[in-house]
């Protein structure tokens, strides 16, 4: 895994589907029968999630007996996970596995098709996903943007130094960020100092000397000579183009010339359609 997960977080995940016991595999008797489960994929797909079923697996008992990687290409048919153990844990793995491959998978696979038309169209343009996530899946999701190639944005408040017009409302507005901008990039001496700003505030921005903008919601056609027009003012600025970027436009932002894209549309990426097949062993 890209993401470190405690096991305490592998234990999290399957108490989720199974609190206590598997009531059915108790009543039918069939705990202790050996057997083998393979998980597959019924779409050509990114696979993710692999490695994070395998943890579960192995937490729940199972030997794992092969696995894709994160990242690689799989198509219609092919097997990415396979264990084998006793069926309690078998069962216990099934849903939670499956449920986590299909959904990191459909993540990763939407994010590469952003990364794959952004590289197409500049390959010095990154793909950024934002903190625009479900809360209490985070962890997941970051595993599944990068298998996808991207990388994430921004993971918390405490990470990064992003103003936005919010925060400039309660600091006295733009002039008055201008003004102070000395004392507050002392405060900050060890980060990067980023602003969100349309395209007359970038232009001011990029003229007091912030460290980077974040370029939002400006059509690709009006960007494009912004992009070069901020440039000119300061070559050292790093643009970043969020607001609405998709998979449908993902390489006509990149050929803007910004450094890179923040979207949020890995995110709501729809499962894959994925299946588990069991067979006892012996």
């Amino acid at each position: 895994m890209t993401v470190r997960l405690s096991t305490t977080r592998i234990d999290q995940l399957i108490a989720e589907d199974v609190p206590y016991i598997d009531l059915t595999c108790v009543a039918l008797g069939i705990g202790d029968e050996p057997g083998r489960m393979e998980f597959f994929t019924r779409e050509a797909c990114v696979v993710a999630g692999a490695e994070v079923a395998a943890a579960m697996a192995r937490e729940l008992g199972l030997a794992v007996a092969a696995l894709v990687p994160a990242g690689s290409r799989a198509q219609a048919g092919d097997v990415l996970l396979a264990v084998e153990g006793p069926a309690s844990g078998l069962h216990q793995l099934w849903k939670v596995a499956l449920n986590t491959l299909d959904h990191l998978s459909a993540v990763a696979t939407k994010t590469r098709a952003m990364v794959d038309a952004a590289h197409a169209a500049n390959p010095q343009c990154e793909v950024l996903t934002t903190r625009k996530s479900l809360p209490g899946a985070k962890d997941l999701l970051t595993e599944a943007v990068m298998a996808g190639g991207a990388f994430p944005h921004r993971l918390g408040l405490s990470e990064t130094v992003l103003v936005f017009d919010r925060h400039l409302e309660f600091l006295g507005g733009l002039d008055a960020f201008v003004e102070q901008l000395p004392a507050i990039r002392r405060r900050c001496v060890e980060k990067r100092l980023f602003v969100e700003a349309g395209a007359d505030e970038a232009r001011v921005l990029a003229r007091a000397g912030v460290d980077g903008l974040q370029l939002d919601k400006i059509p690709a056609a009006e960007l494009a000579p912004l992009v070069a027009e901020l440039r000119a003012i300061d070559p050292r600025l790093v643009l970043v183009a969020t607001g609405g970027i998709n998979p449908g436009n993902a390489a006509e932002y990149a050929a803007t010339g910004v450094d890179g894209l923040a979207t949020t549309a890995p995110f709501s990426a729809a499962p894959l359609d994925m299946s588990a097949r069991m067979a006892r062993l012996g």
